[in-house]
């Protein structure tokens, strides 16, 4: 089939939830994407944060190769080494106790909120916990995760929502004490927001809904989706404030492509849930497992969070010169290779625009553009960038 046939017979036979980009993407390698014509394509979005490495790496295909070979998928009513690995691998990482493997990150958030209500029963035998999430946050959209994310637009045609989830203003503190209350078991937020705007928290912020969480017996819990996995110099951004949550929730560049998902806890959180609780056909199988020992693996043996600080600050610049010469664009800001750019034109133009000089971008909120390239990009792949950026901007 040619482009046109392929979009007709997606358009035709797929549920419409998505308007796509008239782009038939058909293979990639390190940073770049090609179209079915042959068509390069720059990509500063990286499957929206996922592909760590780039595309078609050799190091990542070859583990996975050898795994189909092996044993793609066994039920979870036995074990298999890769999930072993991976689940030692994972928690010792991160410092957390144990971890629930799932496909995506809606279904880790799916899984952290019953892991919260069902901590608040263990400790006290009360069904009716409230839980405090963050205005402008997202979470995902299946049920639960929708109930937690902080913006109407998504919630307005699904209701009722989950009961019991109060929402405070991301980055004050004053917001989220004014909401605790008895029934309060848990706080969720993301470390940095990202489809919310590129916002990361401030530092006495999310140290004090620690301490708040400390004093009250509450769950702190992270949603490191789409922040997580050494895209904003460490790890897991927590890192970078001093402190450790009781649950995190982390998906994204964790299968590089593979549907891998998982959520983590630690201490009495870790025990909550036992046999019956909660489960998951494909969680935890032998390839994405593999996935995840692969992943973890090469951020250590590439050094990524030193390739991640030193890049870091190219980007910054680079898009610093794009604030001071155009007055549509605003602000920049970030964490690592987590940035955005504040306009005051319109995103969709961009991104159009961007998508005919071979450079594929991503919104973030209402007014931001997003750059969450490869984790593996180098200075001439941010001077490529910024040089198409120009031209968008000089045509616009």
């Amino acid at each position: 089939m040619n482009s046109n046939e392929i979009m007709q017979a997606a358009e035709d036979h797929l549920i419409h939830t998505y308007n796509r980009y008239k782009i038939v993407l058909d293979h990639g390698d390190g940073a770049y994407l090609y179209d079915i014509d042959g068509k390069k394509y720059l990509d500063f979005g990286a499957g929206i944060a996922v592909f760590a490495f780039g595309y078609n790496n050799k190091e990542f295909n070859d583990a996975l190769k050898a795994q189909v070979d092996k044993l793609i998928h066994t039920s979870n009513f036995f074990y298999n080494e890769p999930m072993a690995e991976a689940a030692k691998k994972l928690t010792e990482a991160a410092g957390m106790d144990k971890v629930f493997f799932t496909n995506s990150g809606t279904e880790a958030i799916e899984g952290a909120l019953k892991l919260a209500k069902k901590y608040g029963f263990v400790r006290d035998g009360r069904t009716d916990h409230e839980i405090i999430a963050m205005g402008h946050s997202f979470h995902g959209r299946s049920m639960g995760a929708l109930a937690l994310t902080g913006n109407k637009h998504y919630q307005e045609a699904f209701g009722p929502m989950i009961p019991g989830i109060k929402f405070a203003e991301y980055n004050n503190l004053d917001s989220v004490k004014e909401l605790v209350n008895d029934k309060t078991i848990a706080v969720i937020l993301e470390t940095v927001q990202g489809e919310g705007g590129i916002h990361p928290a401030k530092k006495e912020f999310i140290e004090g809904v620690r301490k708040l969480c400390d004093e009250k017996g509450m769950l702190l819990m992270l949603d490191e989706i789409q922040c997580g996995l050494c895209r904003t110099g460490s790890l897991y951004a927590f890192m970078q404030y001093g402190i450790t949550p009781d649950v995190v929730t982390t998906a994204k560049a964790l299968g590089q492509g593979v549907p891998v998902g998982a959520f983590m806890a630690r201490g009495e959180a870790a025990e909550a849930l036992v046999p019956g609780d909660h489960g998951s056909t494909y969680g935890g199988n032998p390839l994405g497992a593999t996935a995840v020992c692969k992943t973890l693996e090469m951020f250590e043996t590439h050094n990524l969070t030193d390739h991640v600080n030193k890049i870091t600050p190219v980007l910054e610049a680079a898009l610093n010169d794009l604030v001071a010469k155009y007055d549509f664009v605003t602000e920049r800001r970030g964490m690592g290779l987590m940035q955005g750019i504040v306009v005051t034109i319109s995103q969709a133009d961009i991104i159009k625009k961007s998508l005919e000089e071979g450079l594929i971008l991503f919104a973030a909120g209402a007014d931001v553009i997003r750059f969450v390239p490869p984790l593996i990009i180098t200075e001439e792949h941010i001077a490529e960038m910024k040089e198409k950026l120009i031209r968008v901007f000089d045509n616009i």
